[in-house]
């Protein structure tokens, strides 16, 4: 997309544009707070976090405190007290974009702001079907497609969240067994905010097939969305970088489901991650990711070293 095309949905800024949006919002974290928040292979310094988040979590904020108005405007007008009903922040993109370090980074953020101290985060990998399933279905090669997913139950949840029910379960997945863990769930209590991260949140029935797709969507519940985005061959180099990362310290544990990988040597390591990369991941983000780009509110454009370049807001 031209970032200058008139015919275009979304408002372009470049890094700086969007870093004088910061105004006044002070820098409430520190070096120490960003090192338990950084990914597996992205290190995020205080000046991207200044220059980028500290402006969108001003921008979110701005939202944040126009909803929690007009729920109190509707309490008014209805005469009665209505539940609690968290904001739901979307953040979606491939896979090694770094979703889950701006989730943590805005998690952080975002409560730290007086009017929402509560942010919970949760991750659409809790809702993958367990591996057992995934092999019976023959899908274990397709994780990440939407088809791995338990979507009835995903939109169940959110309706849940939605409705202002009190407490709310989530399945936990764990990313060193590489499948959910039985018998194991997280409970949500009425958050200000929820943060819903993964890789097809957008996703609407123009993007799914199937008689499994169901007719209300995740993306139906989300108040506000961010799709983090960086061009195919620095997607694959950084997924290359995790997988080299992983075999010297995850993989190594015996407990891991990519144990068999730990003794690869490098250049057999490399050019497995690229085969993954290319047999699996490439072929989810062309079918099922980038279709959604457009739907996003806001999309953060990364350059090959990981910093935000450039941010598109969604014109109102």
């Amino acid at each position: 997309m031209s970032p200058s095309s008139s015919l275009s949905p979304f408002n372009y800024m470049s890094r700086d544009e969007w870093s004088e949006l910061r105004a006044a919002t002070p820098l409430t974290l520190s070096e120490e707070d960003l090192q338990e928040l950084h990914g597996i292979n992205e290190m995020v310094h205080l000046d991207e976090v200044a220059e980028v988040y500290l402006p969108m979590s001003r921008f979110l904020n701005l939202h944040v405190g126009a909803a929690q108005h007009l729920y109190r405007v509707m309490d008014t007008f209805l005469g009665k007290p209505a539940a609690k009903v968290p904001y739901v922040i979307g953040i979606g993109g491939s896979v090694a974009v770094g979703k889950s370090t701006t989730a943590r980074i805005l998690q952080a953020l975002l409560s730290r702001w007086p009017n929402h101290p509560r942010v919970d985060l949760v991750t659409t990998d809790g809702f993958l079907y367990a591996n057992r399933v995934l092999e019976e279905r023959g899908l274990m090669q397709r994780k990440g497609f939407p088809e791995s997913y338990d979507l009835r139950r995903l939109v169940r949840m959110m309706a849940d969240v939605k409705s202002g029910r009190e407490t709310v379960t989530v399945p936990v997945y764990r990313h060193l067994i590489y499948d959910i863990v039985p018998g194991v769930e997280k409970t949500i209590t009425q958050p200000d905010i929820i943060i819903l991260e993964g890789l097809n949140i957008l996703q609407t029935g123009h993007h799914m097939t199937g008689d499994a797709s169901p007719r209300v969507f995740v993306s139906d519940f989300i108040d506000f969305s961010i799709y983090v985005e960086a061009e195919e061959h620095d997607l694959a180099q950084w997924y290359v970088d995790r997988f080299l990362r992983l075999r010297d310290t995850a993989f190594r544990n015996p407990e891991s489901y990519f144990h068999h990988y730990a003794g690869l040597s490098t250049e057999e390591a490399v050019e497995t991650a690229r085969g993954i990369w290319r047999d699996i991941n490439l072929v989810n983000l062309r079918k099922n990711i980038i279709p959604t780009r457009e739907r996003a509110d806001l999309i953060l454009e990364k350059g090959t070293n990981h910093r935000v370049t450039g941010v598109y807001q969604r014109k109102l």
